[in-house]
């Protein structure tokens, strides 16, 4: 190990100190192995790394493992193996407790990021962020660039390694100065449901449902695809990245004025 390793020893055995599963331990990786590494942890038997607990995407070449030899670093320690009373070790456990501490912090401070889209399926597209691997559901996404999205969290549960982000809600954030409740804006038409239309407004994907329509039929020309119309603003979904929009308070406005001329 480092320099002073029987003085390391000699400590750890004054002060009795023992360790358990779950220690973040330091080390340093002294010999390379068949399917692992001898890890020198300053105790009487050295520690055990399994090669399949370095860091993820790790290259298997004689190179990359040589590169590795006289590294001084952090370990997790997993467990005791019973029958050598070696300690084994890993790398990726402890890199992966790290990510989820960043991404916790990350989720509280609100933070927006341009992720790299790894692979796009029929439910929606997977990325990273800090090296855990993230899911953007379908339904939250506005618009994809050609390598890359913009995203924010929205869920988080690290026991179960889920990890959900939103590309509506990133965009709405950035948007957000544009829009303001009650505030009367154009729109273009991109989209006509059973249950609404989708509105344009600032490349923001708004919802104009069909109670908010008031008694216009879906057959007038005013609400064709590709047609501008003005609407109001009524609700702001910042987590969800949600725009509702109205014409029927649009109708209401008018009619109160009307009343009072």
């Amino acid at each position: 190990m480092i320099k002073g390793n029987n003085q390391f020893a000699e400590i750890l055995k004054k002060y009795n100190y023992q360790l358990h599963s779950g220690d973040i331990v330091a080390g340093t990786i002294t010999h390379n192995e068949r399917i692992g590494f001898l890890v020198d942890i300053g105790t009487e038997k050295v520690g055990y790394l399994p090669k399949e607990e370095l860091i993820i995407d790790f290259k298997n070449t004689l190179q990359d493992h040589l590169m590795l030899i006289n590294t001084t670093r952090d370990f997790f320690l997993i467990t005791e193996n019973i029958n050598t009373k070696q300690h084994i070790l890993s790398i990726k456990r402890l890199d992966y407790i790290r990510a989820w501490k960043r991404i916790k912090q990350i989720y509280i401070e609100d933070i927006i990021f341009n992720l790299p889209i790894h692979q796009i399926n029929k439910g929606g597209i997977i990325t990273y962020l800090e090296g855990i691997q993230g899911f953007i559901p379908k339904s939250h996404i506005y618009c994809i660039k050609k390598h890359t999205i913009k995203s924010k969290i929205l869920t988080i549960n690290d026991n179960k390694n889920q990890l959900i982000l939103s590309n509506k809600s990133a965009e709405l954030a950035t948007s957000l100065h544009k829009f303001k409740i009650g505030e009367i804006i154009y729109g273009k038409i991109t989209m006509l449901k059973s249950y609404g239309l989708f509105i344009d407004l600032y490349g923001i994907k708004a919802l104009l449902h069909v109670s908010e329509i008031g008694n216009i039929n879906y057959k007038n020309k005013m609400l064709i695809k590709g047609k501008f119309m003005k609407v109001k603003i009524i609700h702001l979904n910042k987590k969800h990245g949600q725009v509702s929009v109205s014409i029927q308070q649009l109708k209401n406005i008018t009619n109160h004025h009307q009343q009072l001329l």
